[in-house]
């Protein structure tokens, strides 16, 4: 009956879904196009067995990035269908299809309506299912269930927070994770919530980020800015939400007069000409990436307005603050600027990343601070000769902290080749 009354709901909402398409079609026109995919309706499929990943945006492809590979190495004569949400985590996945020409295919996922789930699942017929971080559709996992396609919870998170909002659904999700035939949690916290609800065939397989290796070329191009910027100090904000960006200028403005470069990318590329536009009308001097140069002696403010190029930006950078914790989003990864040996800063809302930001601190590659103000006052302290030591120590600390979270991708894909070989017992 929950699953009825949630279908009833989602299609009467549905007029209400199409105006948010509209309305996020204003600074993305891209949300308008593949309309007929969002409701079921697909072209030709490919002849070869296919087995088909959903990363709903931009960083849960990103992710999945070495568990693809793996894919590629062990399935050479599958196709992988690589679904997502949103035309950003669509761009992103375009890269992986051009380096494995013929082996991935993009489609959007059907909304979670019965029959737009099956038109999808009955036309391009995956062996198995994998879904990264917490995507739980409960129409899509029921008709796949039916369907006999096994299907996994990879890459699974749930926070402490998530699960309260979740608990009052639990008639409606429970069953839904109960019919998965895996669920591989990043942690063990994850792991134990993702029971709490329903979840039943849990294991822990770790988190697939740690397992992204940063591009050379991009390391190089953040290496080759750093050299031509002559050593001018770089406070880089990674990855900021609406609304922390005048927090962050606030606190960089307090700070007087100085050398020291704020380097400044939005999470989200249709806010790069709002930010652009609140540099404007505080009268800042600014450059953006766009222009193809970089800052020079009189700009304070560099805007980060490209995308791919954001471990470019943490090898750039003498320390990075992670967006998302300053104000209660929950935060954005910090696994990729530990990658790239960036020490990281973190404001109080890390509940996104809980295990990953305490670990982190734990092991000397982050600092939490309570505020943009805090965050600027460590910066500056940082950057003085008698700290450039212990910021050398961290980032020591966040390589090795990268280094030691590595294996995710060949836990998973253990847990994959057991759906393989039951699909194949069906």
């Amino acid at each position: 009956m929950s699953r009825l009354l949630y279908s009833l709901l989602f299609l009467l909402a549905m007029p209400l879904v199409w105006l948010r398409l509209l309305w996020r079609a204003r600074r993305q026109p891209e949300y308008l196009q593949h309309l007929a995919e969002r409701h079921g309706f697909y072209a030709a499929r490919p002849a070869m067995p296919l087995i088909w990943l959903h990363a709903v945006s931009v960083g849960e492809t990103r992710a999945a990035e070495p568990l693809i590979a793996a894919l590629m190495r062990d399935y050479p004569e599958h196709v992988l269908l690589l679904t997502h949400m949103t035309p950003t985590g669509r761009a992103t996945g375009r890269e992986l299809c051009v380096k494995y020409p013929g082996r991935v295919t993009q489609a959007y996922l059907p909304y979670d309506l019965p029959f737009a789930c099956q038109r999808f699942l009955a036309h391009f017929r995956p062996q198995v299912g994998l879904l990264m971080e917490t995507e739980l559709w409960p129409n899509l996992i029921t008709v796949a269930h039916r369907r006999r396609v096994p299907l996994a919870l990879v890459n699974a998170r749930l926070s402490a927070r998530s699960l309260r909002g979740y608990s009052r659904l639990r008639g409606l999700l429970g069953p839904a994770l109960a019919s998965l035939s895996a669920v591989g949690a990043q942690t063990a916290a994850d792991g134990e919530r993702l029971q709490r609800l329903g979840a039943r065939e849990v294991e822990i397989t770790g988190n697939l980020k740690f397992d992204v290796t940063p591009p050379a070329a991009t390391l190089e191009l953040g290496a080759r800015w750093r050299q031509e910027l002559g050593g001018r100090p770089v406070w880089l904000a990674a990855s900021t939400r609406e609304g922390e960006e005048s927090l962050i200028l606030d606190a960089w403005a307090a700070l007087g007069k100085s050398d020291l470069l704020l380097v400044l990318v939005p999470r989200h590329p249709q806010r790069f000409a709002e930010v652009a536009g609140l540099l404007a009308e505080r009268g800042y001097a600014f450059r953006r990436r766009s222009d193809g140069a970089l800052p020079d002696r009189s700009d304070g403010v560099w805007l980060g307005n490209s995308m791919g190029e954001m471990a470019a930006y943490y090898a750039l950078a003498d320390v990075a603050l992670i967006g998302g914790t300053l104000l209660p989003c929950g935060g954005q990864n910090l696994i990729e600027a530990a990658a790239c040996g960036c020490p990281v800063m973190l404001g109080p809302h890390s509940f996104n990343f809980a295990q990953a930001s305490a670990d982190a601190i734990a092991c000397g590659a982050a600092r939490r601070v309570a505020d943009a103000t805090a965050a600027a006052l460590l910066v500056r302290q940082l950057l003085t000769e008698a700290e450039r030591r212990q910021l050398q120590s961290m980032r020591s600390a966040a390589l090795s902290f990268s280094q030691a979270h590595r294996g995710a991708s060949a836990r998973t894909m253990a847990l994959i080749r057991r759906l393989m070989a039951l699909r194949e017992g069906c």
